[in-house]
């Protein structure tokens, strides 16, 4: 496939005004991730912040990576390992909070599950735990109480210009120590020098072997046009503004009208060919779930046909040593899915209906069977597909219907 890493930014982005995925961006990326393509979500959140959302993507089971704190932190969604990091000494902390009392800002930082402040009340603060459901600790001695190197610092305040002045000074004062910049009229965030999305992005790619023409990001702020910019393709949403877009090779819809998965659809989605399903990818992305657990790998795929193994061992027999049935109507649906995936549009999803089976003979422990699932009927709103599940010595185990409904994406 053309594309191998999907590098999503958040808020705005990935989520909607009311903080959700929808269904149908939900359906294109976990269909995406199914082809072999994996997702970063790149965000200004902390790490803590952007767990729920991995598991709701299952990023876990398909190779997913969370570049946090606007790239301080790259995080293997699939084991929690640290793949990069990057931290403020500690000793600017001292001077960090004799600028916030003298320009009266709230000051906070980010620790594990917690947020630790000397400004607790303050209602962005309030906010920001809200939104990645942390615990705010209240510290009125803040560089004094911090026992640790934090990934960033957040100043707050509801005077923009004052948040600004400090910006302009600091970009000329703090040229090398630390990076500045506003995520928000209300925030002024601090980072290590040279940290962007951009950056630590191109780390990830150098890690994995993977060109920037092999990646498309999508974002919609500021803070996302050196990320837009690296991609191979850059795509901004509907909503963002002017200077963003010119930056960006392709203009979405808004996070309100599933602009997410409408990019996906049109850049991804519609360009897979039967041919270039990526199998290997498939089967290595595909251990920790069902398919993996089973031990079934596909070896064959195309519009017409699509073929699986799966050994008859410990995960598959029964107590005195024959194939499971329940196992067998597993593999049969998992090539009659991966079927059904190919032939839909990408503005389709498809959905398990109905499986029936006739077991016709045994396969025994130490065997490894094949299933040969073909296409019976192939209609708009239903797939048919018959699977005949084969011994090693090619004599027919089970025969199995396997019925999948075709949907709409909402």
């Amino acid at each position: 496939m053309k594309y191998k890493l999907l590098v999503l930014d958040v808020d705005g982005t990935l989520l909607n005004d009311a903080k959700e995925i929808s269904k149908r961006t939900l359906a294109a990326l976990l269909k995406i991730q199914q082809m072999g393509v994996r997702i970063v979500l790149a965000s200004g959140r902390p790490t803590y912040g952007l767990l729920p959302l991995a598991k709701s993507l299952e990023l876990g089971n398909y190779g997913g990576f969370l570049l946090s704190y606007n790239g301080c932190q790259i995080i293997n969604a699939q084991n929690g390992e640290i793949l990069f990091e990057r931290r403020i000494n500690p000793e600017m902390l001292p001077y960090l909070e004799k600028k916030a009392r003298k320009n009266g800002f709230a000051l906070f930082t980010y620790h594990d599950d917690t947020i630790v402040t000397d400004s607790p009340e303050n209602e962005h603060i309030q906010s920001e735990a809200r939104l990645n459901n942390l615990q705010v600790i209240r510290e009125d001695e803040f560089s004094a109480a911090i026992d640790f190197a934090p990934c960033k610092c957040m100043f707050v305040s509801d005077d923009e210009e004052a948040l600004v002045g400090l910006e302009e000074h600091w970009k000329r004062r703090l040229n090398g120590a630390l990076d500045v910049f506003r995520s928000e009229p209300y925030f002024l965030e601090v980072v290590p020098c040279a940290i962007d999305k951009a950056n630590t992005l191109g780390a990830l790619l150098e890690m994995l072997g993977v060109t920037r023409e092999e990646v498309i990001a999508i974002g919609d702020g500021v803070c996302d046009v050196t990320m837009l910019q690296l991609a191979g393709l850059g795509i901004a949403m509907g909503h963002s503004q002017d200077s963003v877009k010119a930056c960006a090779d392709y203009v979405t819809t808004s996070n309100e009208e599933d602009g997410v998965a409408l990019a996906v659809e049109k850049a991804i989605l519609a360009e897979v060919r039967a041919a270039e399903i990526p199998l290997e990818q498939l089967n290595a992305q595909a251990r920790h779930a069902l398919m993996g657990n089973l031990g079934i790998q596909y070896t064959y795929a195309d519009k017409e046909r699509v073929e699986a193994t799966m050994p008859v061992d410990h995960r598959t027999r029964q107590p005195f040593g024959i194939l499971h049935g329940g196992a067998t109507l597993a593999l049969a649906e998992t090539v009659a899915g991966l079927g059904s995936m190919i032939l839909c549009q990408p503005d389709e999803i498809v959905v398990g209906m109905q499986v029936s089976g006739n077991h016709i003979s045994s396969a025994h422990e130490g065997d490894t069977v094949r299933a040969v699932a073909t296409i019976v009927h192939k209609g708009r709103s239903s797939h048919v597909w018959n699977v005949d599940v084969f011994t090693s010595t090619n004599k027919l185990v089970s025969s199995i219907r396997v019925v999948n409904s075709v949907m709409k994406k909402r």
